[in-house]
């Protein structure tokens, strides 16, 4: 005799169950219970998506500013090859998209009326905006222009500029300068003018860079060996690039922008772990009511569940039914919460406008019933113009992540509180009705 498809029964079952109860619940908690986790899917991607935002801007700028993909430095002995072969070198090496010489020194820098902050000197070829197109798009000009073809100019970041107190033109003076043994440590003749300041998404890069040419710098470092910054075509390859740059060309010494900002990207990555975790306790609360109001439902339906063991099914198959419930309470909430995670995400910044508009609207309504005469206000812009810069990055493998778990979290309920659904026998159930 051929055995009967649980399968064909479970889904009606679970459906008929899930409508409603003796007391009408059932229905109002499943729907409660697939917003909440609706909620915690669209809340926690947006979190993330935001997150992802902020920290990839920063490596971005530490990336394509500062550090580079591969830093590369010339050992203590000479080498017989001039900075010119080694740069043609190192470009033949398949995978490296560009090569930069750079020199690099600390120093002290004084601008207007005495005004004094430490800064990083970076010396760089004057048409590396050509050469180097993540360098150019990383450094948003906000007066002048990035012309280092005047000997003895200077771009500053927008807030080492303000520091200073100086603009475009003005100029400032390199009063301590660390270099080579031939350079002074204290100089009131080292005199630079202004060609411009910049911004990044980086606030210590705007806070302490000074880009100058190459020959700017080698004239004031003296003996200093320059390094060479070099941008990788995939920035993850970066340990498999290291190993064949130094066979192509072994006199120089590398380092991977992992090991160079390791203790940055490790705060920011447990960063992102704390917030994940703090985010995941939204599935936590709602797995505990799922479990409750599916316990509940279990003792509820004890006399079905009776029935149905009286007509062959197993304590598998039942608890199959309250399972599939907890499923169907999983996908309803998690899939439409992956949808508005998503699309709020990409349209970060019509959310922070929106909000921008609904900050003013709200806070003019109050003061003109309140305190009309006193109606001015001052557009409360701050939230947009900061925020809704930023873009949300959404990472596909982790959108998919919580929306999983949050599924799991329901079904994983459901199966806690339907583990005994036979705790009672059948003959003690249907002997007491």
């Amino acid at each position: 005799m051929k055995k009967n498809n649980p399968f064909h029964w479970i889904p009606f079952v679970s459906g008929r169950f899930a409508k409603v109860d003796r007391q009408g619940r059932t229905a109002v908690t499943g729907a409660l219970a697939s917003a909440g986790i609706g909620f915690g899917v669209a809340a926690l991607i947006i979190i993330i998506s935001v997150m992802n935002g902020f920290q990839m801007t920063y490596i971005d700028s530490i990336m394509e500013i500062s550090s580079f993909h591969i830093r590369a430095t010339q050992n203590a002995t000479e080498t017989a090859f001039s900075s010119d072969e080694l740069i043609e070198a190192l470009s033949t090496v398949p995978g490296v998209r560009s090569v930069t010489e750079m020199y690099e020194a600390q120093g002290l820098i004084a601008g207007y009326k005495g005004r004094q902050s430490p800064g990083l000197l970076r010396g760089v070829p004057a048409d590396i905006c050509e050469t180097d197109a993540g360098f150019a798009e990383q450094v948003v000009m906000t007066t002048g222009s990035f012309d280092l073809s005047e000997r003895n100019s200077v771009i500053l970041g927008n807030t080492l500029a303000r520091k200073l107190g100086v603009h475009a033109g003005d100029q400032i003076t390199l009063f301590a300068l660390s270099g080579g043994s031939e350079t002074a440590l204290f100089d009131a003749d080292r005199t630079l003018t202004v060609a411009g300041t910049f911004t990044s998404g980086y606030s210590d890069i705007n806070s302490t860079f000074a880009f100058v040419s190459l020959e700017t710098a080698s004239s004031m470092l003296g003996s200093v060996k320059p390094f060479f910054g070099i941008k990788l075509k995939n920035s993850d390859n970066d340990q498999k690039m290291i190993a064949a740059l130094e066979k192509t060309v072994p006199s120089l010494s590398y380092e991977s922008w992992r090991s160079y900002n390791r203790s940055f990207f490790g705060a920011l990555r447990v960063e992102k772990n704390i917030l994940m975790m703090m985010s995941f306790l939204i599935f936590v609360v709602v797995g505990v009511n799922i479990f409750n109001s599916m316990r509940r439902m279990v003792y509820e339906r004890h006399e079905e569940i009776a029935v149905l063991s009286s007509f062959g099914a197993s304590q598998k198959d039942i608890q199959l039914v309250f399972m599939s419930q907890g499923l169907a309470t999983g996908l309803k909430g998690a899939i439409p919460g992956l949808i508005a995670g998503l699309l709020i995400s990409v349209n970060m910044d019509s959310v922070f406008s929106m909000f921008s508009n609904l900050i003013f609207y709200v806070q003019y309504f109050f003061t003109m019933l309140i305190n009309p005469e006193n109606s001015y206000m001052v557009r409360a812009t701050n939230i947009y113009l900061y925020y809704a810069r930023i873009s949300a990055r959404v990472v596909f493998s982790e959108a998919a992540a919580i929306t999983l778990f949050g599924v799991l979290a329901a079904l994983f309920a459901s199966w806690m509180a339907s583990r005994n659904v036979l705790k009672l026998s059948v003959a003690e159930v249907l002997h007491d009705e």
